[in-house]
Formats: C-alpha cells, sequence, structure tokens
C-alpha cells in the first residue's frame, strides 16, 4: 500500500514540525492520513518502526538530491558544488537530514538505534527501514563514492592516483559541506567554499 505508507510519512512529519517526536501519537498520524490505526501497524509496526521510516526516508530523499546535483553541469567543480549546496540547503530545512548528517539528535526527534532490528514486517520497505540505517560516516563514504561515480563516467579510464585525486576531491566536497552545516558560513557560502578548495584539483 505504497500510497498510504506515504500519506502515514508526510503526516507523521507534518506532526513532528509541531510538536516533539514523543508527543506524536500513533493515531493522530493515522486520522491525519485518512486511514486507520491499524493500517499504520500493518505498515510499520510500531512507533519505533514509523521511526526508522521516518530517518530512512529522510536518508533516501537525501541522496536522491545528490544524484540529481551530480547531473547538472558537464563541469566537475559544478557539480560537485552542486552536491555541496543541496546538502547545506536541504539540512537547513530538515531536521533529520541535519541529524542524519551531523550525528546530533534532540529530544524533539526520532531517533532510533542505528543497527539492524529483527523485522517481521511483510513490508518490504518496512524490512529495509528496520536494516542498518547510515551513520554521518556512512553518508560521506556513500555520497564521496557517488560523486565518483559520477565524475569518472561510465566509460572513464581513470587508474590509480588519478582515481584516488579524484576520490579525495570528492571528499573534501563533502567534508567542506558537513562543516557548512554545523558552522553555516558568511558571504558566499558553501559554493565560494567547495569552488575554492577545488581550485587546483585535478578534475
Amino acid at each position: 500500500m505504497p500510497a498510504a505508507r506515504e500519506s502515514l510519512l508526510d503526516a507523521a512529519d507534518t506532526a513532528l514540525a509541531r510538536r516533539p517526536w514523543p508527543a506524536v501519537r500513533m493515531v493522530d498520524v493515522a486520522a491525519a492520513a485518512g486511514v486507520s490505526r491499524q493500517t499504520l501497524y500493518n505498515e510499520f509496526g510500531s512507533k519505533d518502526g514509523l521511526a526508522r521510516a521516518l530517518v530512512r526516508r529522510a536518508a533516501d530523499d537525501y541522496l536522491a538530491g545528490v544524484d540529481r546535483a551530480l547531473g547538472t553541469s558537464p563541469d566537475a567543480r559544478d557539480r560537485l558544488t552542486a552536491a555541496a549546496e543541496w546538502t547545506t540547503d536541504l539540512a537547513r530545512e530538515n531536521a533529520l537530514v541535519r541529524a542524519l548528517l551531523t550525528g546530533c539528535w534532540n529530544e524533539r526527534m526520532p531517533a532510533p538505534a542505528r543497527a539492524a532490528v529483527p523485522s517481521v514486517s511483510a513490508v518490504p520497505a518496512q524490512r529495509r527501514a528496520d536494516g542498518p540505517l547510515p551513520s554521518p560516516g556512512d553518508l560521506v563514504t556513500i555520497v564521496r563514492d557517488r560523486a565518483l561515480a559520477a565524475l569518472a563516467g561510465p566509460g572513464a579510464r581513470r587508474t590509480g592516483p588519478d582515481t584516488a585525486d579524484l576520490a579525495r576531491s570528492c571528499e573534501l566536497a563533502v567534508r567542506l559541506a558537513l562543516s557548512c552545516v554545523a558552522a553555516p558560513p558568511g558571504d558566499g557560502g558553501v559554493a565560494d567554499l567547495v569552488r575554492g578548495a577545488l581550485h587546483h584539483s585535478p578534475l
């Protein structure tokens, strides 16, 4: 029931914007989504299952945006800059993404354990949500590797030092973006920082 699941996740997101996670009630989430409470439990199993699904969706949405940003330009520096800007912009707007990227969770937010939990769900999306959730370090690695794959291209013949240098440039852009999430920059923002840092990179 993908449509109901997305409606429930949207309703939970809206509830979370209005009150702390401990005060979000499953019955209210179901009512806001226009489905029965039983449907909610069938989809997520429990409130912790709903929390895991919210966090997994936030991570997936972030990474999908990274992929889009990496396809915005033929210029490698522009692509890494776009991914860095997406990172800082989304983290500013979405508290769950900010927590995923920084590891800083507070009492207002769902903070499910990163380790996988035993899943008895018949719903494939929930079984995935019950799997391990990414840490900030995991996300750095995932984004670096996606950037490397996007810049190297499917038929690229970069090897040895070339690939290592490109990987370092990709990771530098990601880590600069994360530093800007934690401590927002002044004029010029993350774009100027990333372009400046990559000015002498072998891209």
